[in-house]
C-alpha cells in the first residue's frame, strides 16, 4: 500500500490547527476547529482506503484486488454528515449566545473558578482501599453453597425426611 506524504501532512496540519481552534474561548473559533478536525479525520479515512482503483461495481473479468474498498468511503459519507449535524448545532449556540448576551467567548463563572482554586484530594477517591472489598462471604464460611439442595426438604420424598 502506497501512502501519499501530502494527504497525511495536509492531515497533520488540519490536526494541529483544529486543536489548537478547539481550545480557544471563543466559540467561532470552536466551530472552525471542529470543522478542521473532521477534515482531517476524512483526509484519514481516505488514506486508509488505499490507493484508487476502480469502482466496487463486479466485472468476471477483473482481479478483485483491482477494485476499491467501499468501506472507506462510507466512512467518510457518514462523517460528514454528522459533522454536519454538528456544526449546525454549535451555529444554532453561537447564534443564541450572540443573541442573548452580544458576546462569542465562553466566561468563567464563578463556581468554576471556586472549584479551580480547590484542592485535588477527594477523601472518598484517595483513601486507603483495604485487599478484602468483597461484599460476599467467602464459600468457606458461607452455611451451605449456593445451589446446593442441602436442607431444601421440599424436593424430597417423605422416606428420606
Amino acid at each position: 500500500m502506497t501512502v501519499n506524504l501530502t494527504l497525511l501532512l495536509v492531515m497533520g496540519c488540519l490536526y494541529a490547527a483544529g486543536i489548537y481552534l478547539l481550545l480557544e474561548r471563543s466559540l467561532t473559533r470552536v466551530v472552525l476547529g471542529l470543522t478542521m478536525l473532521t477534515n482531517a479525520t476524512n483526509i484519514l479515512l481516505l488514506a486508509t482506503g488505499g490507493p484508487a482503483g476502480l469502482a466496487p461495481i463486479f466485472n468476471k473479468d477483473l482481479a478483485a484486488d483491482a477494485y476499491n474498498d467501499p468501506l472507506p468511503q462510507a466512512f467518510i459519507l457518514t462523517s460528514i454528515v454528522i459533522s454536519f449535524s454538528v456544526t449546525a448545532f454549535m451555529l444554532g449556540i453561537i447564534y443564541r449566545s450572540w443573541i442573548l448576551s452580544r458576546q462569542d467567548e465562553v466566561q468563567d463563572d464563578i463556581e468554576d473558578r471556586r472549584v479551580a482554586s480547590q484542592s485535588s484530594f477527594d477523601a472518598e477517591d484517595d483513601a486507603d482501599v483495604p485487599e478484602d472489598t468483597t461484599e460476599f462471604t467467602p464459600p468457606e464460611e458461607a452455611e451451605e453453597a449456593p445451589g446446593s439442595q442441602r436442607g431444601n426438604t421440599a424436593n424430597e420424598p417423605e422416606a428420606t425426611r
